[in-house]
């Protein structure tokens, strides 16, 4: 009997026990504005310039981009290096095959990163904006990277000559009674970025991750209002054309 107790109970708080370790890194709030047209165009350019090299955006135009200011020709003398038109998909260049050879798997696509990242935790952009944010050297990787948010990850540091080298220590801090381990992040080696600064470009470049999720966003949100505002004026005149209706039954 107390066998059978013990396997219900396992399996009703296991769902709890995975959240709770899920949950074990606290994300930082992503610190962007979604509709602040300069973020958005250095997030772009950071996206083209980092990203792109090894990720896809196979959901994305680059036509798509004049919606955040930018003009055709910016968009083909800035960010379009491959001879290919204003109306392409925004694609990488790397053969998914060599990916797997070189990096033990594909490089994700990026187009819905933000959206597909959301937890309760926190929000997609939150979650993008500690995982670029949390990457050390760790020498049993492959690599020579490992990633506080996403354990055991296959990508290296992209952005390692901008932040430097971070490396993982162990601090021991005060706890509900008894004193707990807990992970911390120190920079090693200054990379060209102060801090600061490093901060500032990843926040532009999760900003552009998060408007190219769902670019029409801004506009969705808006129609929404529209729509709302119509609802609650016609629900003001249903309920005088009722009453006048009405008047002489009640």
């Amino acid at each position: 009997m107390n066998k059978l107790v013990n396997i219900l109970a396992a399996l009703l708080f296991a769902p709890l026990l995975a959240l709770a370790a899920g949950d074990e890194v606290k994300l930082d709030r992503a610190p962007i504005v979604e509709r602040d047209m300069l973020s958005l165009q250095r997030g772009a350019r950071h996206f083209v310039n980092y990203c792109l090299g090894c990720h896809s955006a196979n959901y994305m135009r680059y036509n798509r981009l004049t919606d955040i200011g930018l003009s055709e020709k910016q968009i083909l003398d800035n960010l379009i290096f491959t001879g290919g038109k204003v109306g392409d998909l925004m694609k990488t260049a790397m053969d998914p095959k060599e990916a797997k050879e070189w990096f033990g798997t594909a490089a994700p696509d990026l187009t819905v990163i933000a959206r597909s990242r959301a937890s309760p935790a926190g929000s997609g952009a939150d979650w993008l904006y500690t995982y670029l944010r949390g990457f050390y050297r760790d020498a049993s990787r492959p690599s020579g990277w490992n990633n506080i948010v996403y354990p055991n990850v296959a990508m290296p540091h992209a952005l390692w000559e901008l932040q430097g080298e971070q490396i993982l220590k162990m601090e021991t801090v005060p706890g509900p009674g008894y004193p707990v381990q807990k992970r911390k992040l120190e920079l090693a080696k200054p990379g060209s970025l102060a801090p600061l600064e490093y901060d500032r470009m990843v926040a532009d470049l999760v900003n552009y991750l998060d408007y190219m999720a769902e670019p029409a966003r801004a506009d969705r949100k808006l129609i929404g209002i529209y729509v709302l505002a119509f609802l609650a004026f016609m629900w003001v005149l249903a309920y005088l054309l009722k009453k006048e209706y009405w008047k002489d039954v009640h």
